[in-house]
């Protein structure tokens, strides 16, 4: 899930030539549900997404979460939890 605009990513989708699911929540609405947005008044950006990572079965079960305020995950990290939840990659 990005928060960027559905058009942008599709626009990115496709000069990927990606299959790969990608949800838009640009007005914010999962965010919160999620605990993934920042809502801080001393920021210069009061709202804004933190950068976690989700991993979810087919059935919506939420299989691993991790927030990072700064970094990427490694991809490897992500794997070995996708792994570990006995999901597969498409």
């Amino acid at each position: 899930m990005s928060t960027d605009h559905h058009l942008a990513l599709a626009a990115w989708q496709k000069e990927q030539n990606s299959k790969q699911r990608l949800l838009s929540d640009f007005r914010r609405q999962m965010l919160p549900a999620y605990g993934a947005m920042e809502m801080n008044e001393a920021s210069p950006v009061y709202r804004y997404a933190k950068r976690a990572y989700f991993i979810i079965d087919k059935t919506g079960t939420v299989k691993y979460v991790k927030g990072s305020p700064l970094n990427l995950l490694e991809p490897a990290e992500v794997l070995a939890a996708v792994k570990a939840a006995n999901l597969t990659m498409k």
